[in-house]
């Protein structure tokens, strides 16, 4: 018996590998057969029926969300106030910095012409030393033999 079915094993082992094969030839087409489906489907549910259920939802949480009572109108009021100080403050910030760069602007242009008639009382003086030791050549080479 033992033997028997070994045999019949052995036999059948060829039909079986062959069945093997048919079937994952026949998932692999279900697979391409159902995946655009599936794609379709998903972009006819975001299309269709998402945007309705969110506006449910919207509606229900319009519903349920408690009025805004008295109490928040002070935190509100102390926002706009803490914005309006804030905005009153960086204008005297941005006032200060323009005045500020002024007196930098006045400060470096007295600095540039002290700088300039400095180096020009310079020059001069250079000139003059130069021109004495010039005329001191001179006479020194009218003088020599």
């Amino acid at each position: 018996m033992k033997a028997q079915a070994v045999k019949t094993g052995h036999r059948m082992a060829p039909m079986a590998d062959q069945a093997k094969v048919v079937t994952a030839q026949r998932i692999e087409d279900a697979r391409y057969w159902a995946a655009p489906r599936l794609d379709a489907a998903a972009h006819g549910f975001e299309d269709q029926v998402a945007p309705k259920v969110s506006r449910m939802l919207s509606a229900a949480a319009r519903r349920i969300d408690p009025k805004p009572s008295r109490s928040r109108q002070w935190p509100m009021m102390l926002l706009l106030t803490g914005l309006a100080v804030g905005a009153i403050g960086y204008m005297a910030y941005r006032r200060n910095a323009q005045q500020w760069t002024e007196h930098m602007k006045d400060s470096a242009s007295d600095a540039s012409r002290w700088v300039s008639e400095k180096a020009d009382r310079t020059a001069q003086s250079a000139d003059r030393m130069a021109a004495n030791v010039q005329n001191k050549s001179d006479q020194s080479s009218r003088n020599m033999p």
